[in-house]
């Protein structure tokens, strides 16, 4: 989001209501998701005492299954209020883009066809977090978007499914014992690890397109990262198991520090 409002600020004064709503509606379909996810993973028997990852409400017995479901219920109940005024401003494209993340947050892990249970996770989340989060966000501040932003947008896509990378590479033993047949259960960890590197890569090579294509060098300034990025890559290469939530975080202040330079490099 930031970066979508960066983009948007450089061109000119940002409708502070609408960023608002943008962002209101974003996290409270993230914070559904992850509800979604804990109530799904925990019913389906992926979330049990085995886990390695952070502690998950369910799993763990800080809250019920009913409440959790509740507390979805209640963020995706947030998150469609927002879009009512949203879809009054940009009109049937955002009222479908609206309700197919509504639904997303949902059958992510749950109903009858999971898409994290079938590999698809990955494509959702790049797609969801990188150019329909920036573009619309732009689109909404009343921007027509183009090709620097589509390229601009690829760094939080990738970041952001860097992470679900990590994720499920630490759960991969598990999750095949489940049935969880996520795209690192497919592929393998020797794949994911090379996916894992070439959505780093992709993350920090996407501004410098973005810099070239809008003749404007300020936007290249993610690949100060590099050579952090290579060091993860090389560390994600040794580690295994809960290590892998080391991984995670070194991932998440990658995602968050990239999308602040990107963010910066946009305004200058």
């Amino acid at each position: 989001m930031a970066v979508a409002l960066a983009l948007s600020w450089s061109r000119g004064p940002i409708d502070w209501p609408i960023a608002l709503l943008c962002v209101l509606a974003a996290v409270a379909i993230q914070l559904a998701t992850n509800l979604a996810n804990d109530y799904f993973d925990f019913a389906s028997g992926a979330d049990n005492s085995n886990r390695l990852g952070p502690t998950r409400a369910c799993q763990a017995g800080l809250l019920t299954p009913r409440a959790m479901r509740n507390a979805t219920v209640l963020c995706l109940a947030v998150a469609a209020c927002c879009g009512l005024w949203l879809v009054a401003r940009g009109g049937l494209p955002v009222l479908v883009l609206g309700a197919i993340s509504l639904t997303c947050a949902v059958v992510y892990t749950g109903g009858p066809w999971p898409l994290a249970y079938h590999g698809l996770g990955d494509v959702f989340v790049f797609v969801f977090f990188g150019p329909v989060a920036v573009l619309t966000t732009l689109y909404l501040q009343g921007h027509a978007p183009g090709r620097v932003d589509l390229l601009a947008s690829l760094l939080p896509g990738a970041a952001a499914t860097a992470l679900l990378v990590v994720n499920n590479l630490r759960d991969i033993d598990g999750d095949q014992r489940v049935g969880k047949n996520t795209l690192a259960v497919r592929v393998g960890k020797r794949a994911t690890r090379l996916q894992y590197a070439l959505l780093l890569a992709a993350a920090l090579l996407a501004p410098m397109l973005a810099a070239i294509a809008g003749d404007h060098a300020w936007l290249a300034l993610p690949l100060l990262l590099a050579p952090v990025a290579a060091r993860e890559v090389h560390l994600l290469g040794q580690r295994s198991g809960a290590l892998l939530n080391e991984s995670l975080a070194a991932t998440a202040r990658l995602h968050a520090v990239g999308c602040l330079l990107l963010s910066v490099g946009a305004v200058l």
